[in-house]
């Protein structure tokens, strides 16, 4: 039976990736005010950092409804199925801490044959490299249950962090304390953010311009490493400078010269309105 592999628009794959490896996404829903929009189709970054630059307000987001999902699924399952037979789907979820989307898509799966939802308990391309791991299995003929299986396996080894220029965002979205986020402005300080769990917990802080953080930053995270899947690193960022964008991927490279591909992506509209703006991270799995 044939598998298709989808994910919710916070795995922030670029367009040609998605089409690399057939995979579909569906977009999470952005609110600017009175006007809302789909991610990446409707709604982009820089729309966020407009209205934010003009109101002071930060955007909402919201998760598919169990009406979009159930839509959404039976078109997946009638366009992609085979020889007479509805197609399989592993979807794969923001974690279950930031948004209700993999509780929608549940109750959706419930009632319906062959749609397999995934808590990735991660978010931006630390989600993503679950799902491209699941699309390179699904290419390779792997049924759902297979596909499953092994990436609930790999979704403790993955490691997402990052670095952010200042926690506005993080702080009008919740994600971090007012405190917190008025002693880092005040004393110039960029902690890195990191992902235990499903939770973000705050780790190392680094001081210096952006630019200099982030390649420390990138450092900390590479430098003599022996247990990084060479196999794929993502970089992810929100309107950095392209200088700085190539300066960590060449230490990437200098760090994991095994590594076979460093992809380099924009995060999306919904990860843009809980990081901002000059936000990187560099993530990957650790192997298993």
């Amino acid at each position: 039976m044939h598998t298709i592999i989808s994910s919710d628009s916070t795995c922030d794959l670029s367009a040609e990736l998605t089409k690399k490896y057939g995979i579909h996404v569906l977009p999470l829903t952005v609110i600017l005010g009175e006007r809302s929009g789909r991610d990446g189709r409707e709604i982009t970054p820089e729309d966020i950092y407009r209205h934010v630059e003009e109101t002071g307000e930060l955007p909402g987001t919201s998760a598919p409804s169990i009406w979009e999902y159930q839509k959404y699924f039976d078109m997946l399952q009638e366009e992609g199925g085979k020889d007479g037979e509805r197609a399989e789907i592993v979807h794969f979820c923001i974690g279950s801490h930031f948004s209700g989307s993999y509780q929608n898509a549940c109750i959706v799966a419930g009632d319906m044959e062959g749609v397999h939802p995934v808590d990735t308990r991660n978010l931006s391309t630390g989600q993503g490299l679950i799902v491209l791991h699941a699309a390179e299995m699904a290419q390779q003929g792997a049924s759902a249950e297979e596909i499953v299986r092994s990436c609930t396996g790999m979704i403790p080894r993955i490691e997402t962090s990052f670095i952010a220029n200042e926690l506005t965002y993080l702080r009008k979205g919740g994600r971090c304390s007012a405190i917190a986020a008025l002693g880092a402005d005040l004393l110039h300080i960029r902690p890195c953010i990191n992902l235990h769990d499903g939770i973000m917990e705050p780790g190392k802080k680094y001081r210096g311009t952006i630019s200099k953080v982030m390649q420390a930053y990138a450092h900390d995270r590479l430098a003599g490493r022996t247990d990084i899947d060479m196999h794929r690193i993502m970089l992810v960022h929100t309107r950095c400078d392209q200088e700085t964008i190539e300066e960590v991927r060449k230490m990437i490279y200098e760090f994991c010269p095994e590594v076979e591909e460093v992809p380099v992506v924009t995060a999306g509209a919904t990860i843009t309105v809980h990081c901002g703006p000059q936000t990187l991270g560099v993530m990957f799995a650790r192997k298993a």
